[in-house]
């Protein structure tokens, strides 16, 4: 998919809610999508992959202790807003991102859309598990988690490792808890 440098500079939030899982085990937490206008990716497909990725049983919600509910306003604890590169460098500032990386800002976890496009030579023509690695890590900083390193080689990434930049010896992993 062909991501332009640049887009429309400003945010559409998604409309409508995806509800969390069933159940009454864990915290509801409550975030907003957004994407920028003029990318080439619905916000409609984008929030629907985000929702399924933060609801997997290997994400941030393992076990029951969150549970994660779209919503199109209101209070949230955090957006994932996908990003052209041009915005990505502004929204990601002072971090220089180089129109290549994502990164979190505020509440804000910037996906850049020309990774979430195009995916990363880490991860080979594995685009859809590139996906699920960026989405999870850029919401890891925005729940709290911050960078890891690789605990040996051969051995799984965690995914809060740096892996669109390098799998330093370890295997790409897109999940928080994997094994699950």
């Amino acid at each position: 998919m062909r991501i332009p440098a640049s887009a429309g500079g400003r945010y559409a939030p998604v409309r409508g809610t995806a509800a969390p899982p069933r159940g009454s085990r864990g915290t509801v937490v409550r975030y907003m999508v957004e994407v920028e206008r003029g990318l080439p990716i619905t916000g409609a497909d984008f929030a629907a992959e985000v929702h399924r990725v933060l609801n997997d049983p290997r994400s941030w919600g393992h076990g029951g202790t969150m549970r994660f509910m779209r919503v199109a306003g209101g209070a949230v604890r955090f957006r994932v807003s996908l990003s052209s590169p041009a915005l990505t460098d502004r929204m990601c500032a002072p971090l220089v991102t180089g129109g290549e990386l994502s990164c979190r800002s505020g509440n804000r976890s910037v996906i850049n859309a020309r990774r979430y496009g195009e995916g990363a030579r880490t991860y080979g023509r594995d685009l859809a598990t590139y996906r699920e690695y960026v989405i999870n890590h850029e919401v890891g900083h925005a729940l709290g988690h911050g960078h890891r390193q690789c605990p040996g080689a051969g051995r799984p990434a965690p995914v809060m490792v740096q892996q669109t930049k390098s799998l330093y010896g370890c295997r790409p992993n897109a999940w928080p808890f994997p094994q699950d």
